[in-house]
């Protein structure tokens, strides 16, 4: 007599879209990200790629309950179900409203009279705390005091150059001293020669190590 084979509940299917691969991704590099957080997003990578809850958990050194209840909140909620629950208690005192205001104010918008903004200048303008700021740019991904640095030359002799350059400092002529000299220093140089890539969550704000000399 043929043995009858129990079948479980079949898994719901999990897709994940090549942005939030990029996201989840950041959030397991990201070194501002808590364990527990990280560990999540390693789990729907891991449903993502098609392995079961029991395969995803021996993986990752956990039980096939946790990656079933992360697999089930992504499903439901995505990125944002990867947070956790409001627990019961006194109402938020930060609105869907200004964490939206929050992160357009960051992306799009630069404060008078400075460079970027900062916890307590984005908390002045939201009239909530600093923390609560600090909070919301960590979920988001959001580093506005950070600055990442791109050129893009249009020299047709460019690599020709750079290794003018590089092989000068690799093997120097016999006997030579090489030094190299740059601007004054203690200036900014607030106008660039092409235009800013703007931040955005996840991916910090790049600028142009060119800029125009007055």
């Amino acid at each position: 007599m043929a043995k009858k084979v129990q079948m479980g509940r079949p898994k719901a299917k999990l897709e994940v879209s090549d942005q939030q691969r990029q996201q989840l991704m950041a959030i397991v590099r990201r070194t501002s990200s808590s364990q527990s957080h990280a560990m999540r997003a390693r789990i729907v990578l891991g449903c993502a790629k098609g392995f079961d809850n029991q395969a995803v958990a021996e993986a990752l050194g956990t039980t096939g309950q946790t990656v079933g209840k992360w697999r089930r909140r992504f499903i439901a909620d995505e990125l944002e179900g990867l947070f956790d629950a409001p627990r019961l208690g006194a109402p938020r005192s930060v609105t869907d409203e200004i964490v939206a205001k929050a992160i357009r104010k960051t992306i799009n918008e630069s404060p008078k009279n400075a460079t970027h903004w900062s916890t307590r200048l984005m908390a002045s303008q939201l009239g909530v705390s600093p923390s609560s700021v600090g909070r919301i740019w960590r979920a988001f991904g959001l580093k506005p005091h950070r600055m990442d640095s791109f050129s893009l030359s249009s020299d047709p002799f460019f690599v020709e150059k750079v290794r003018d350059v590089v092989g000068l400092y690799m093997r120097p002529p016999d006997h030579a001293l090489v030094l190299c000299v740059d601007e004054k220093s203690q200036i900014q140089a607030l106008d660039r020669s092409q235009p800013m890539l703007p931040i955005r969550p996840t991916v910090n704000g790049r600028q142009t190590d060119r800029y125009i000399r007055h």
